[in-house]
């Protein structure tokens, strides 16, 4: 996630992300600490020096777990939880939607648990930037912390602001908008003049169906267009392989062969209804 790119070779106080049978789980490398599992203790000062992507054994040799390269992905999968956070089908959705490129000035609220920021910090890099607002002061602190300790913090301005009472304070600065509040027609009165001149585009994500529809109204006041409501839902397939039967014809008779092929069918379970995307257009 560092804006000046991968390493190869971990290093104290990096961010190490574990993976294993059980799961993802993210450490920062202090040569006096050690993860203790059920799969054995891991120390990390034997980390050191090992390159990401390899493996990292116990301290008695037996198990191992997979070293991964922070990614806003896989952050997104082992990050601690101070709030509900968006996953990689609905981010991906909004950094799209948003248009957001290398250079690209982004205001976001609430931060949360930084899941979003974090994405939007590697995609706007190296010469974007961030602003990022929660009400929450802990929150703010904790956010801030792992921007520094990721290496965003040049990328990522996060504050501890009010954001419906007391709007951004930014003028003419950026040209994208992010919602993630519970109610966002609230703020939408302060997001034309955070806009820079000419083409702008605001996003907001709700649950409820009844908030999109308070935002509409809200939006369609102050000027907004081209007003569009999405919802992500990820569908998985599931590839296995089975056997079947086929008639085979020669010359003077006939016989049945069996023949292995590999088939792919929806799992018959998917993730749900996580929330609506609003999307507009501002000039």
């Amino acid at each position: 996630m560092n804006s000046k790119g991968y390493k190869s070779k971990i290093k104290v106080d990096d961010t190490v992300i574990l993976s294993d049978q059980d799961g993802l789980h993210s450490i920062t490398v202090d040569p006096g600490n050690a993860v203790n599992s059920r799969s054995g203790v891991f120390l990390h000062s034997d980390m050191l020096g090992k390159e990401y992507g390899g493996r990292v054994w116990s301290n008695k040799g037996r198990t191992y777990r997979w070293a991964l390269h922070p990614t806003p992905e896989l952050w997104t999968l082992s990050l601690p939880h101070r709030t509900q956070i968006l996953y990689t089908p609905n981010i991906s959705l909004i950094t799209s939607l948003l248009e957001l490129v290398p250079g690209t000035s982004v205001c976001e609220s609430g931060t949360g648990s930084g899941s979003l920021s974090h994405a939007i910090a590697r995609t706007v890099a190296p010469t974007g930037h961030l602003y990022t607002y929660d009400f929450h002061a802990e929150r703010v602190q904790q956010a801030k912390t792992e921007f520094s300790t990721h290496g965003l913090g040049e990328l990522v301005t996060c504050e501890c602001r009010d954001v419906c009472r007391d709007g951004f304070g930014l003028e003419d600065a950026v040209t994208a908008i992010f919602l993630d509040l519970p109610n966002p027609w609230e703020v939408i009165l302060h997001c034309p003049i955070s806009f820079k001149p000419g083409y702008n585009r605001l996003m907001s994500f709700s649950p409820c169906v009844e908030q999109i529809q308070k935002s509409c109204v809200a939006l369609r006041g102050v000027g907004f267009t081209d007003i569009q409501m999405h919802e992500c839902l990820s569908q998985q397939l599931q590839v296995s392989s089975c056997r079947v039967s086929e008639a085979r014809l020669e010359e003077n008779s006939a016989r049945r062969e069996d023949t292995e092929i590999l088939s792919v069918v929806p799992k018959l379970s998917m993730p749900s209804h996580t929330g609506y995307l609003l999307s507009v257009v501002f000039v």
